[in-house]
């Protein structure tokens, strides 16, 4: 046999890796809708720019007949690649191959890859498609699972780690989505679930389909456990590569600034987006395209606590995340879910050196028994711990309503805020003017002849005297009075002048928000 002989052969077993599971096995998945392990690289990374590691790897358990199975790469491929042209690694998991099912050798094909992503300070993407663990390897598989959740969890904050859920992910698989910084989900091909439908309907009698259970829109709507869904397998990884524009390749680099687009800052419009009148809604979105770079905006977590708008933008083409009351949903208040969101994608951006503005219209945190019982205190408060702890840039923009603990906690100048900009028509208060008056004024308006003329005029006087920007201004609680139309202008200038920032804290472990 010469190095001819020698090559083929080598080429041979690399077209039997390549064929995972086989042609029957391909179009099975295919029907499904789903793609292959190989055929989802492609969509995500640059033609041409993908390496493989380990492609040879195989299972080495001899019981329960898996020593008469062949398992080609043990059912994940993993490696490295570019997305428009930057470094990733990744994995993807192959369902035509033991479907998918996580052993010894694929839990340390994973680990590998992840470990190269962090020695060399590069995103991490994992493409989920599993059936779980594989049961013949018994306890050796759950080991697997343990040395990459401890992966995810020691990584996070270090390089970005992004999830996309493309099948099954249920039991002990589905903790390492959740550690990620991100997770994409397909509608009707993609689940996550602890226990399966048989299993709650066998503990507890209820019925329930795998898609109700689990499904991209029970996830990003309900759950709040994923960030974006799809329709289709290639959209979501189109929208993985979008986000990675986004993001630095690590914590010690900052975001990746795209040519600076020719547009006129000053923007007329804003001062009709906005309805004067303090109580009509109105869709902080039109704000966001006023100020933002155009179609710039990527917004996260879309269809969860729709009473927070958050997301990532480009300003002159530096990105920026962006926190926003929502008052056209619950007049913009705080809710526990809504909590929860803000403060995760603070602390992400705080992770990854992208600056943080805050555009303010609240009322305050949302009253009642049951957001009381469920914790509205302890997850209004996970908001102050994460502006407080963020030292990257920090900007906040009030645009009409700023009351009570809620002007605290959306990035005041008392828990850290660079800069604090309000519009003319602001209100910044303790409380609304309509609440203060009735109980500042309680007994002057039922003694009068006409008590709702003498509300009315009370409420006045405590909006002349006490809601308007000019007394937070003049206490320094807020930078400066702008006219609406310069809010981009501003913004920019701000952007500009704080991009060498430095804020050191004391030292510590970590700190320990409440969770």
């Amino acid at each position: 046999m010469d190095i001819y002989e020698k090559i083929n052969e080598l080429y041979d077993k690399r077209r039997e890796v390549e064929l995972g599971g086989g042609d029957e096995r391909i179009e099975k998945q295919h029907e499904k809708g789903k793609l292959t392990a190989r055929e989802r690289i492609e969509l995500l990374v640059d033609k041409g720019t993908f390496f493989e590691l380990n492609p040879f790897i195989e299972h080495r358990t001899n019981d329960f007949g898996l020593d008469e199975q062949k398992g080609p790469g043990d059912g994940v491929v993993t490696g490295y690649g570019k997305v428009n042209g930057r470094p990733i690694y990744l994995f993807s998991q192959d369902f035509t191959v033991f479907g998918g099912a996580l052993g010894e050798m694929h839990a340390k094909k994973i680990a590998n890859v992840m470990d190269l992503a962090a020695k060399n300070g590069a995103p991490f993407v994992g493409l989920n498609d599993s059936g779980g663990a594989r049961i013949q390897e018994g306890v050796v598989s759950l080991d697997g699972y343990g040395h990459i959740f401890y992966r995810n969890a020691i990584y996070s904050g270090v390089i970005p780690q992004i999830s996309v859920i493309m099948g099954p992910c249920a039991g002990g698989a589905v903790y390492s989505p959740a550690i990620t910084d991100f997770v994409f989900m397909v509608e009707k091909t993609s689940q996550m679930f602890i226990t399966g439908p048989k299993v709650i309907e066998t503990v507890t009698g209820e019925k329930i389909s795998a898609e109700d259970l689990g499904g991209a829109d029970v996830h990003n709507s309900i759950s709040g456990n994923a960030h974006f869904r799809s329709e289709t397998e290639a959209e979501a990884l189109q929208n993985v590569r979008k986000l990675l524009g986004y993001l630095p390749q690590n914590n010690e680099e900052k975001p990746p600034r795209l040519p600076v687009q020719e547009e006129e800052d000053y923007r007329p419009d804003l001062t009709d987006t906005i309805p004067f009148d303090a109580v009509r809604p109105y869709d902080v979105r039109k704000v966001i395209e006023q100020v933002a770079d155009t179609d710039s905006f990527m917004e996260i977590h879309k269809d969860f606590a729709k009473n927070i708008v958050v997301g990532f933008a480009r300003i002159k083409g530096e990105p920026v995340g962006l926190v926003c009351n929502q008052p056209k949903v619950m007049a913009g208040g705080l809710d526990i879910d809504s909590s929860d969101k803000a403060a995760r994608f603070i602390r992400t951006c705080d992770s990854f050196n992208i600056p943080i503005i805050t555009f303010e219209d609240v009322t305050g945190f949302f009253p009642g028994v049951k957001q009381e019982h469920g914790g509205i205190i302890r997850h209004g408060a996970k908001i102050l711990f994460a502006y407080s702890e963020a030292t990257v840039p920090k900007l906040t923009i009030i645009l009409r309503k700023a009351f009570g603990g809620a002007y605290v906690a959306l990035n005041s100048k008392s828990i850290g805020a660079d800069l604090v900009f309000a519009w003319p028509n602001a209100e910044i208060a303790v409380m609304g003017p309509q609440g203060a008056a009735n109980i500042i004024f309680a007994k002057e308006i039922n003694k009068s002849e006409n008590p709702e003329l003498t509300r009315q005029q009370k409420i006045d006087e405590y909006r002349e005297k006490f809601a308007n920007p000019y007394v937070a201004a003049s206490r320094g609680m807020v930078d400066d009075v702008i006219d609406p139309r310069e809010t981009r202008i501003k913004i920019i200038q701000a952007l500009e002048m704080l991009r060498n920032k430095k804020e050191s804290r004391p030292y510590k472990k970590h700190g320990n928000i409440p969770l």
